[in-house]
């Protein structure tokens, strides 16, 4: 571990680390520990007892987020013609087709979320090198290939985030920011960890729910008391 700074160390004093507090808890503590100029992202890390290795052991799915993420998230939707106007009116950022594709070829990926269309999906796929790297591939998993575009633009601008567990069996997702209440962050917390619950796969023996962070940009991890969530 690299040495910490002043900072940190500041932070570190203002809680006890090996203690697990509840949602709540936890989230005022990161209000407190914070210490970013700018309003920093609240995450939730997941330890999950899978091993992602194993097709029918990959936990992957959606949320709607009841207080949305409080990021502006920018969609591009690449779909044909009859569909841009319904994708504009929901609120996409970008749209088009031909000229995006083309674009991304060339290296920009200045997005946070792609939707598109199964019927052009033949095209869309040649981007997968450069979009998969980068989680930025539509999949129709996550509700990012569909015919209605307009719907799941709504959905994204919403608080709709897809997550899948890394190689590592940790679920790691942004649940709101520091200027958040203290409830829209426990709640949107709990919304990420009742989904995981319910898409916990069959195969998966031992303990599901292995353990809880929450912590916020540059902050020290908060550890969640699991006893406190009901379903665990």
């Amino acid at each position: 571990m690299g040495k910490l700074t002043k900072k940190q160390k500041e932070a570190l004093s203002k809680y006890d680390a090996t203690q697990a507090y509840t949602l709540e808890a936890a989230a005022d503590v990161l209000k407190t520990i914070s210490y970013t100029k700018f309003d920093a992202s609240v995450d939730i890390d997941v330890r999950l007892g899978v091993d992602p290795r194993k097709a029918d052991q990959m936990v992957r799915g959606v949320v709607t987020l009841p207080h949305g993420t409080g990021k502006e998230v920018r969609v591009l939707v690449l779909c044909t013609p009859d569909k841009e106007a319904e994708a504009k009116e929901a609120g996409a950022d970008y749209v088009g087709l031909d000229e995006y594709i083309t674009k991304i070829e060339q290296g920009w990926t200045d997005i946070d979320v792609i939707i598109t269309m199964p019927s052009v999906m033949a095209k869309v796929g040649r981007l997968g090198k450069v979009l998969g790297p980068r989680g930025l591939m539509p999949n129709p998993k996550s509700g990012t290939v569909t015919p209605d575009v307009a719907k799941a633009v709504k959905e994204v601008k919403a608080g709709k985030i897809d997550f899948k567990v890394d190689k590592t069996g940790i679920i790691h997702t942004s649940i709101g920011k520091v200027s958040f209440g203290t409830d829209q962050l426990a709640q949107n917390a709990t919304e990420v960890i009742n989904t995981l619950v319910r898409l916990k796969p069959s195969s998966a023996k031992g303990t599901y729910v292995k353990s809880i962070h929450l912590s916020s940009t540059m902050s020290p991890g908060v550890i969640i008391d699991k006893n406190t969530i009901p379903g665990l």
